[in-house]
């Protein structure tokens, strides 16, 4: 199933972010080191929401997690992501794509695209490296830049991506340099060499490359269902225009019509007989407030009213009733979300409202 809908903007409350604490600029590194999201307080009671991400690839170490938990922050909010992450041969490796930034431009998140400039050898594997830590010096200046800009998110996450081509540059050389110190052999230099040189072309070139690089990505989740999944619906391929003539292609885990209404079902499962974890729920919730945000749901030539639906599924032992306290707030916390913004919990076969 081909969907396809527009995003003119988003309005929706989060009630599931978790406290964060508050380190003072000088504290930045033992910051990014303990914490995937805090409060940065800059200077004179300046303070700004900061995440920030493992790898630029959004699948991986729960980077929409990370970036929720920043949305209940009243002030600026920022997430860094690496331009590139290359683990070495024996790990994997990923580069940055445009509508990853688009998408936090959508959510009002200023980005910060920075890169690596230490690690250490891993002790598992001969060629990867582990414990990667971004150029504070970078960070730091684009920081005290960013908490004097005026203008909104996207114009500055535009000016982030004219510089993405050099950022990939240096990335590409300082990641040649931990090559030589730590004796870690890294992915195929020329391939790196030639993708930076795409991003080196301008602003154009990125958003065409990230955008088929994207199309192709959802033509085959499209078609993969994960072992851990509990699934009934349909998969769908669901494209997203938004109000700037961009797009982002997402997939829904389950899509279901009924009769004018399209079920857009986002899926998370855990084996045991709890909830799946924070980290998942929070990653789903995200979903959320693109779902509840859609406007002129089409599928072919027919336009539906959609229907957003975060699905949990557990363990056959999971009883609701006998949940840990911790839980019950998870669940308070979902029912107050999901009726504050106009979307639906079910857990397993039974819907929480």
């Amino acid at each position: 199933m081909n969907i396809s809908a527009e995003i003119k903007g988003l309005r929706y409350t989060p009630f599931s972010s978790k406290k964060l604490s508050v380190f003072k600029f000088n504290e930045i590194d033992d910051a990014l080191a303990t914490e995937a999201t805090f409060v940065l307080d800059v200077s004179g009671g300046n303070q700004i929401g900061v995440s920030w991400w493992v790898s630029p690839k959004r699948t991986r170490s729960y980077p929409y997690t990370r970036v929720y938990d920043s949305l209940g922050f009243s002030g600026k909010k920022v997430t860094i992501i690496p331009v590139m992450k290359d683990e070495g041969v024996d790990g994997d490796r990923d580069f940055l794509q445009w509508d990853t930034v688009s998408l936090m431009s959508l959510l009002g998140v200023y980005v910060i695209i920075s890169y690596y400039s230490n690690a250490s050898k891993s002790s598992g594997y001969r060629h990867k490296i582990t414990d990667q830590r971004f150029s504070m010096g970078h960070i730091k200046s684009q920081i005290e830049k960013l908490l004097y800009y005026q203008s909104d998110s996207l114009h500055w996450n535009l000016s982030q991506t004219d510089a993405v081509g050099e950022t990939g540059r240096i990335a590409l050389e300082s990641y040649a340099r931990i090559s030589n110190r730590l004796c870690v052999k890294m992915h195929s230099w020329a391939s790196a060499e030639r993708r930076i040189g795409q991003l080196l072309r301008g602003k154009d070139s990125f958003m065409t490359l990230s955008r088929n690089l994207a199309k192709v990505a959802q033509d085959r989740e499209s078609v993969t269902t994960q072992p851990r999944e509990r699934l009934r619906g349909i998969k769908a391929t669901l494209t997203i225009k938004n109000y700037l003539g961009g797009y982002y292609y997402f997939t829904c885990d389950e899509a279901e019509i009924h009769k004018q209404d399209v079920f857009l079902i986002e899926g998370k499962h855990t084996r045991t007989d709890s909830l799946p974890s924070i980290g998942d729920i929070k990653d789903g919730l995200l979903k959320m407030m693109l779902f509840t945000n859609l406007e002129n749901v089409r599928i072919g030539d027919s336009r539906y009213n959609p229907v957003p639906i975060l699905k949990l599924t557990t363990g056959n032992g999971f009883d609701i009733s006998s949940v840990s306290v911790s839980q019950v707030d998870v669940l308070r916390n979902l029912e107050t979300e999901a009726k504050t913004n106009g979307f639906r919990v079910l857990i397993n076969d039974q819907f929480l409202m």
